[in-house]
């Protein structure tokens, strides 16, 4: 069951988020939205005049903070008098530097994001920030009040795990969210029936490492997917990202045998040179991922894969980015979330010798962005004559509908509104502008080239 959250009679009236950053983050978001909806708020975009503006920030890279800080100057410009909170990782990591930015008027800890409305009276300016953090050894309790929230009206996140216990050395997630917890598998499952109850039909699993899910003994992330497809319904689920390491032959395999798994795996693989993994400290090197995703793609029909990739790490010489191109490019993935390394203060990295500039990094960065667009042009291609089971999406674009396939290929059709929120059996006809189309002899522009 959802929570009923502490409400106040607040005087002022709109709300607007923004979110930088992971899809938990993104889930995280939608709870303390939830809250101000149950507290009296209207909920506006973040483009709009509101009295206050929720900035939920990350600190995976460098660029992610400078962000946070242009966010905070629009909301300015949207309305000097708005009460301004800046919550997430980079509020719990760095409160000083965000309580220093001119405008802040709350600064709010991985923990204290969930408070907000309790934590105060009213949502006026202060001269001072006000700063509520709480130290990292006290994140280390997951709160199963706040693991369930509505993407849209087709699709739901359900975190079930937070914190990472990997000592990446490029990373500060640790830092910002503690140590590795689970959900209670009961709590966990009471709250995906409640989404299935409420109508959603795509249910997406996410966390910091989410195949690191164990709760206690043999109550891993595999017995939780066994335990959510015995329940009867219509819906799918949805791993948001998995280590290659956890990605064991039982979920492949049940992925390959239950439709209600989606037949697509978000893996991260960051280098595809052994050296630079073993420099990450990353718990795997270029064989292993290799054997992962072809024995994935040998089981499990039309699977989809992206994969995150780092590059300019310190001491990765041209050659070693030569090795990731080609390895990335030999294997049968759909699309690649690309990140040019970034120096975060408190990691092992920063200490590292062979810094790469900061130019040569961009340049591998595009190189990669090329290469995803055209393993994506090159999946979406491939299911042309296909047909494909679609989860069609509420909004309407200029008389079109978009939906996802189980595979995580974007579909378009003309819009029809009984099919939102409904599985659809789809026929692939055609890819254009980073679509697959079906109905073709409908689409003006495909018709108007023949």
């Amino acid at each position: 069951m959802q929570p009923h959250f502490f409400t106040k009679d607040f005087n002022l009236s709109k709300v607007a988020f923004f979110t930088l950053g992971c899809k938990l983050n993104f889930s995280e978001t939608s709870t303390v939205a939830r809250q101000f909806a149950e507290g009296g708020f209207e909920i506006v975009d973040f483009n709009c005049a509101a009295d206050v503006y929720v900035v939920n920030t990350c600190t995976v890279t460098e660029n992610a903070e400078k962000e946070c800080r242009q966010i905070v100057r629009r909301a300015q410009r949207l309305n000097p008098n708005a009460f301004i909170a800046v919550t997430g990782c980079y509020a719990q990591l760095r409160p000083e530097e965000i309580s220093s930015i001119a405008g802040v008027d709350a600064v709010l800890g991985s923990h204290e994001k969930f408070k907000i409305l309790s934590l105060f009276d009213d949502f006026t300016k202060k001269e001072l920030s006000c700063v509520h953090v709480s130290p990292t050894e006290e994140l280390n309790v997951f709160n199963s009040s706040f693991s369930s929230e509505a993407l849209g009206r087709t699709r739901a996140f359900l975190k079930i795990q937070d914190g990472c216990d990997y000592k990446c050395t490029f990373c500060t997630i640790p830092l910002a969210r503690g140590k590795s917890r689970s959900i209670e598998p009961d709590i966990a499952i009471a709250q995906f029936k409640n989404l299935l109850n409420t109508g959603y039909k795509e249910i997406i699993l996410t966390g910091v490492n989410v195949g690191d899910y164990n709760y206690s003994e043999g109550k891993n992330i595999y017995y939780l997917l066994k335990k959510m497809i015995s329940i009867k319904g219509d819906y799918r689920i949805r791993i948001s990202s998995i280590e290659p390491n956890l990605l064991t032959d039982e979920i492949i395999d049940l992925a390959a045998g239950e439709e209600k798994i989606c037949n697509h795996f978000h893996i991260p693989l960051q280098s595809g040179s052994s050296k630079i993994l073993k420099l990450m400290q990353r718990r795997y090197n270029t064989g292993l991922y290799y054997n992962i995703i072809n024995k994935a793609v040998n089981k499990v029909n039309e699977l989809g894969i992206g994969v995150d990739v780092i590059v300019g790490f310190p001491g990765e010489t041209e050659k070693d980015f030569l090795e990731t191109y080609k390895f990335i490019n030999e294997l049968p993935v759909s699309y690649l979330h690309v990140f040019a390394y970034s120096e975060r203060p408190e990691t092992k990295a920063i200490e590292m010798t062979g810094m790469i500039p900061v130019a040569e990094r961009k340049k591998r960065n595009n190189m990669l962005r090329i290469l995803s667009e055209k393993k994506r042009q090159n999946f979406y291609r491939s299911m042309i004559g296909r047909e494909v089971n679609v989860l069609f999406e509420n909004e309407s674009h200029n008389g079109y509908m978009h939906g996802w396939t189980s595979n995580y290929v974007r579909v378009k059709k003309h819009f029809n509104e009984s099919l939102v929120n409904n599985f659809s059996h789809e026929m692939i006809d055609d890819v254009i502008d980073n679509m697959c189309i079906v109905e073709k002899n409908k689409h003006p522009l495909l018709n108007s080239i023949g």
